[in-house]
């Protein structure tokens, strides 16, 4: 048995390694088409001979050891957030284990969430940590500082959704200039943008249309640069073997000195795509990952570079402009040539929808105006497709294309970005070694001085070419970090403001359960940012209009520092006010990387689990009674805030389903609460599954028509003599109130800046932030709601 599920295991792990070829390494295996091409471009032209190429192959080489393989593979890949990775996973982990999140509207209760903190995990008290914690959480500069790196590494990301389509496919396209000696730089810049129009106009389809095709293209790819880089070491300079000792690297910097370093950003590109070994962490797992990097990618690329290296020592007339295609044989060109161009167009896939995910996670932090979000898999939950991001990426990579028509310009530009991203990642890395691994400083300082030193050598001579194209990714960076802060200050004080004005319980207790008004039918959902105390929204709405509905339901729809929430924990549902004033509050809870789903039964949903919460506030308040009849205290639980798991129990709501069959027969499902029937354990588990069952048809998607004629009715049980009149008539009210109809309220807000304010505020408020909620999706439309059941109330807000 035990050898059964190593043998199950082994080939799950191989299977996650195989697909994990195509999706993350696609980037990472299209450098060898342009690292020594921009590495010799430059001054250290002139220093081309054996010694010197042997040192740049050395550079290489204990370059991708040292970063991707050591940094990577087996120490970052370890950091993972519930088994994802990227920046916002770093983040996540540090916002809730020191408390450094900026984000509104958090709560106690979600840190009791299941995985909100890693299993064992205990605070350190050494008084140096316990200093350095307190001062972080207390400095709200510090905090934001943090935020902003976070934001910058998350832009450059997004910068290589724009650089790497560029740089790969016009690369691989350059190749036909080899022996198409006709063909002029400008003839490749067209037929390079042509299939850059076919890949950013193709992405609605979904990547799953065409990710089988992935990793096979990527492991022939691979296989080829390993085969040709033993071709080459074999014909050309085996002695390239002796380049392997790091005293090659020495000699070459003290040979080549200022030049050498400057040369530094044409190494760097050997490493781009290793963030997405990490950022795509959550589709695969941590072991496939590192299985197909020491396995494949790491040997393959090591023989490529050396193979090159090899050849170019034999031929000093090369053109190093087409180094790689100059070092094919000419019989394999032409195969070659079209591998490398659907290498290049599966790397650009990868790193595109890795834009588009990155994106819907600011989104889900509060830190990017609202977009949409199409899912081009039913199956896969991390395949979307958000159009306005793709245009805008289409557009900005043809410039760049056209406008450098240069990949040596590009190549300059993207290094700049791979560095960037890799310094903040090990900023980063280095706290959640001290605040979430609790390794101590000493290690965190071990591992900031081993890569930082490397990586802040390689950030230098990437600045150095900031004047030759390295601007670009600042520039675009700069841009997108505007955007997330400007929206992630609107956001923060508009919920400061509704926090400061929120109406007092005192007040709702004094208009009485009618609350000064005439209570009509239905359920009114009053959607808020505030996940505690009433929105201002409602005494507006109060103030100035002379009814209000039977039932009220005030929803609050946010986004918790941890990737994925579990069903079952995901709503929270609390009592406003005394039981007869009908006054409820319901907080559903998302992770960064959760989706939003079409929920057209939310309104069926949300009265099963508020009727569960009746029963179970009802069973407490019994169980507290007694308690108190033995001298116990008594237990307040107006105000407090449940976990309701999904309505899946539904003999917890003492309700009856009643849906139309197509005959005009009714099928009843009838459910009694635990607190209705003393003797429900005694029901057979075959009538709970046929309950389950029929409930679970009724909410099938194939469903749809039916789903909305479900009408509610209380259960014979929940009549009995054992339960309490008060609670039979709470279920009945919000019964009846169903069945007159569901109103959606939502405030229409609009923020400006006080006269008082400073220009900065002024500008980033009234005209930056305002231009982005004029251009950017609606609440209502982001979380589904009905049109024709809205209901807007127009507010502005003065912060």
């Amino acid at each position: 048995m035990l050898q059964r599920h190593w043998r199950s295991y082994y080939k799950h792990v191989l299977l996650l390694a195989y697909q994990s070829c195509g999706v993350v390494y696609g980037d990472l295996s299209t450098s060898p088409l342009y690292v020594y091409k921009s590495t010799f471009s430059g001054s250290l032209r002139r220093f081309e001979d054996e010694e010197t190429i042997f040192g740049v192959f050395s550079l290489v080489f204990w370059t991708i050891t040292l970063i991707p393989l050591l940094k990577y593979v087996f120490i970052v890949l370890g950091a993972d957030d519930n088994g994802e990775g990227g920046t916002f996973a770093l983040y996540s982990l540090l916002v809730r284990h020191a408390k450094f999140s900026l984000m509104p509207n958090q709560q106690a209760a979600d840190e009791e969430l299941s995985t909100y903190y890693k299993p064992g995990y205990t605070p350190q008290d050494t008084p140096i940590l316990r200093a350095l914690r307190r001062f972080l959480e207390k400095h709200s500069r510090c905090r934001a500082f943090l935020l902003l790196m976070v934001l910058f590494g998350a832009s450059l990301v997004i910068g290589d959704g724009v650089l790497t389509p560029a740089m790969s496919v016009l690369s691989s396209f350059s190749g036909l200039q080899v022996h198409c000696h006709a063909l002029t730089n400008g003839e490749v810049v067209i037929l390079s943008c042509i299939v850059l129009v076919g890949l950013f106009t193709l992405q609605h389809w979904g990547t799953q249309r065409v990710a089988f095709l992935f990793a096979p293209v990527v492991i022939i790819w691979l296989l080829c640069l390993g085969g040709l880089g033993i071709y080459n070491i074999v014909v050309w300079n085996p002695r390239v073997f002796y380049a392997l000792s790091p005293t090659y690297l020495v000699r070459f910097f003290m040979r080549t000195g200022k030049e050498g370093w400057i040369a530094l950003g044409g190494v760097l590109l050997s490493m781009t795509g290793t963030e997405a070994m990490f950022a795509d962490l959550g589709h695969f797992t941590a072991t496939s990952i590192r299985v197909a990097f020491v396995g494949l990618i790491y040997p393959c690329l090591v023989l490529q570079y050396m193979g090159q290296a090899a050849f170019l020592s034999k031929s000093p007339d090369c053109d190093i402009h087409f180094i790689f295609f100059k070092s094919i044989p000419r019989s394999l060109f032409w195969p070659v040539l079209v591998i490398a161009t659907l290498a290049a167009i599966v790397g650009s896939q990868a790193v595109i929808s890795a834009t588009f995910s990155i994106v819907r996670q600011c989104t889900a932090l509060g830190c990017f105006p609202r977009v949409k979000i199409v899912h081009t898999s039913s199956r896969i939950n991390g395949q979307i497709y958000i159009p306005e991001i793709n245009w805008i990426l289409m557009f900005v990579c043809l410039a760049v294309t056209i406008g450098f028509r240069d990949t040596t310009l590009i190549g300059n530009a993207y290094g700049m970005a791979c560095a960037g991203v890799m310094v903040v990642t090990t900023l980063l890395m280095s706290m959640v070694i001290v605040f979430v691994w609790q390794k101590g400083f000493i290690m965190a300082t071990l591992f900031l001085l081993a890569f930082g030193v490397v990586e802040g050598a390689y950030l230098s001579a990437a600045v150095m070419k900031v004047p030759q194209g390295g601007w670009l990714p600042l520039a675009l960076s700069i841009g997108f970090v505007a955007i997330m802060y400007v929206w992630h200050y609107g956001t923060q004080l508009k919920h400061t403001f509704d926090v400061q004005n929120k109406v007092s319980l005192r007040w709702i207790h004094a208009l009485g359960p009618s609350l000064g008004i005439v209570r009509v039918p239905g359920i009114g959902l009053i959607y808020s940012e505030l996940a505690t105390g009433v929105p201002a929204v409602f005494s507006h709405f109060v103030t100035n209009l002379p009814a209000f509905h039977q039932v009220l339901v005030f929803v609050c729809v946010k986004a918790v520092p941890i990737p994925h929430v579990r069903p079952e924990e995901r709503h929270l549902v609390g009592r406003i006010g005394p039981c007869d004033f009908r006054m409820y509050r319901c907080v559903v809870r998302y992770g960064y990387k959760d989706v939003l789903g079409d929920d057209s039964d939310f309104e069926n949903d949300l009265v099963l689990r508020i009727a569960e919460f009746v029963q179970m506030e009802a069973a407490e308040a019994c169980a507290a009674a007694n308690r108190n009849s033995d001298g116990a205290a008594s237990v307040e639980v107006e105000g407090r805030m449940t976990v309701v798991t999904r309505p899946s129990e539904l003999a917890r709501t003492g309700f009856m389903i009643r849906r139309p069959l197509e005959d005009e027969e009714s099928v009843v499902v009838r459910a009694a609460t635990a607190a209705a029937m003393e003797d429900d354990d005694n029901k057979s588990a075959d009538t709970i599954q046929s309950l389950q069952n029929m409930y679970d048809q009724s909410e099938s998607p194939g469903g749809f028509a039916n789903r909305r004629r479900v009408r509610f009715e209380i259960s014979d049980a929940a009549g009995g003599e054992h339960v309490d009149p008060k609670v039979k008539e709470e279920l009945s009210a919000i019964v009846e109130a169903k069945h007159a109809g569901v109103a959606y309220i939502m405030g229409h807000s609009y923020i400006k800046a006080r006269k008082s304010s400073n220009v900065f505020k002024k500008f980033a408020i009234d005209v930056a932030y305002n231009f982005l909620r004029k251009n950017c999706r609606g609440p209502a439309v982001a979380l589904n709601i009905p049109h024709i059941s809205l209901i807007e109330v127009g507010m502005i807000y003065y912060v």
